[in-house]
């Protein structure tokens, strides 16, 4: 479920590695997180639960606070989480819509903060005799939102727990923390413009491009494959409209669903850094009936087909890691039509560089993917990587160092396991390489907390539940003794 115990860490852990200095003060809201018995998300739990609150910036940059009546202050509007929550960010836009009537349609996320919080403050709650509730702590999670409607919206209270809505500038907010942390936004200007694109793929593994026309110094990237989209514009309340826009206007497409997949950045003509939206959704249809209203064309290409195009190494490495992402199918699931034959002649495979730190006591070193990665997010997977220009020992001693500050010299590394993997039979194969530092200096750090969010040593015997499958069976292997595994790979 959104709300699980793995959920919440994960958000935790991703805000702290934007905010690090704050892990001390947070010691509480992360003892509770450590309590595994714990249902963290529920009101009933008296050791400490979480809370979600709203933060809502109008367009004059003043922040929406309400009167609560149960405790007599003025505050954000928030409260406790539900079981049909989505997630944290949802609980917020609930108890924002529940106490003071603004739909979640007239906010939109602070760019940036779509899935992680602005703040979290941690406070003590008075015992309420008349509830049989003691005294608890609160976890509060703030989420931060703007109002994209030019006029004040209309206010229904929620009258049993609140008392009157104030609109207050950003030096006139109640709580410190956050206080400070709007001052240093620019909340009267507009928010960063952005881009965004669509990442179109089929049943066949297949990926839908885009050329664009040859009109160097008019246009971007000409002459390029390229993924559709482009700019948002004033009307588009979100991203995701501005990239469903962009697919009715050059090329008549409309998508039952896009999901979020990341973000990327580009460098323009003018050497500026743009963030762009990727939106991921699935099409089966022939690019040759659409109407297209810029560009040259429209085709399908398989990832393992976008060394012979002239496209940037974002887009390619974007749609590689968005093949990667995709969930392997267990065997005996597919569809009959798609149990393909073996093919002939030479097929490449993706070599995946694995490390696998074992200390003294036996534990052995994870990390939790961030929510947004593009392969397995919030899941756990041992530190790893994709040779590049370079041999798979060089591979592996280049990752620890950039991901987790870690030194490994050579000749203390042996190759302990190769597990050769695939998901449906139309997907490339790839070749997981498990290697085995003997020796190492450094203590694992988030050197990459866009990638990762934390590491932590498991007990082979005890590893987390939400571990990528691959990698629970290497382990396994790797305790066996034995050197090879195959996996996902038809009967």
């Amino acid at each position: 479920m959104p709300l699980s115990h793995d959920h919440i860490r994960t958000t935790v852990e991703t805000y702290l590695a934007r905010h690090p200095h704050e892990r001390e003060q947070l010691g509480g809201l992360l003892d509770a997180l450590d309590r595994s018995g714990d249902d963290i998300a529920s009101r009933s739990t008296f050791t400490g639960h979480v809370t979600c609150g709203a933060i809502v910036v109008d367009p004059l940059g003043r922040v929406l606070h309400v009167l609560h009546l149960a405790s007599g202050k003025v505050l954000a509007p928030g409260g406790h989480t539900e079981p049909s929550d989505e997630s944290l960010a949802a609980a917020a836009l609930r108890e924002l819509h529940e106490e003071t009537g603004i739909p979640p349609q007239a906010v939109t996320p602070w760019p940036d903060y779509e899935t992680v919080p602005f703040d979290i403050d941690t406070h003590d709650v008075d015992a309420h005799q008349g509830k049989g509730e003691p005294g608890h702590q609160h976890f509060d999670l703030r989420f931060l939102f703007r109002l994209h409607i030019a006029d004040e919206p209309p206010v229904v209270l929620q009258e049993e727990e609140v008392g009157g809505i104030e609109w207050r500038p950003v030096d006139k907010v109640t709580s410190p923390s956050l206080r400070e942390k709007l001052l240093k936004l620019p909340l009267q200007a507009e928010p960063e413009s952005a881009n965004a694109s669509a990442l179109i793929y089929n049943d066949r593994g297949e990926y839908l491009l885009h050329l664009r026309d040859y009109f160097p110094g008019q246009i971007w990237e000409p002459g390029m494959w390229s993924l559709l989209g482009g700019g948002r514009e004033f009307q588009d309340a979100t991203l995701e409209h501005t990239v469903r826009r962009e697919l009715a206007e050059e090329a008549g497409l409309d998508l039952a669903d896009l999901t979020p997949f990341g973000t990327e950045y580009a460098t323009n003509d003018d050497g500026a850094t743009v963030p762009i939206a990727i939106y991921a959704g699935r099409w089966n249809g022939d690019p040759r009936e659409l109407h297209l209203t810029e560009g040259v064309m429209l085709a399908w290409f398989a990832p393992d087909a976008l060394h012979r195009l002239r496209i940037t190494d974002t887009t390619r490495d974007l749609v590689r890691r968005h093949a990667a992402s995709l969930p392997t199918m267990p065997i005996g699931t597919e569809p009959e039509e798609e149990r393909l034959a073996s093919p002939h002649g030479t097929v490449p495979n993706i070599i995946g560089v694995h490390l696998y730190l074992e200390r003294p006591d036996g534990t052995v070193l994870l990390g939790l993917r961030h929510p947004n990665s593009a392969f397995a997010p919030s899941t756990w997977h041992a530190l790893a990587g994709h040779c590049e220009q370079e041999n798979a020992i060089a591979c592996l001693i280049r990752e620890a160092r950039e991901e987790a500050g870690l030194h490994i010299d050579r000749k203390d590394v042996e190759l302990v396991h190769v597990v050769h993997h695939i998901g449906k039979p139309s997907h490339p194969p790839r070749m997981g390489l498990f290697f085995r530092a003997r020796v190492w200096s450094g203590e694992p750090e988030l050197r990459e907390p866009d990638k990762c969010t934390q590491w932590k040593f498991w007990d082979p015997t005890a590893l987390p539940d939400d571990l990528v499958p691959y990698t629970r069976l290497a382990i396994a292997k790797i305790q066996n003794g034995e050197l090879y595994s195959e996996t996902g790979w038809p009967a």
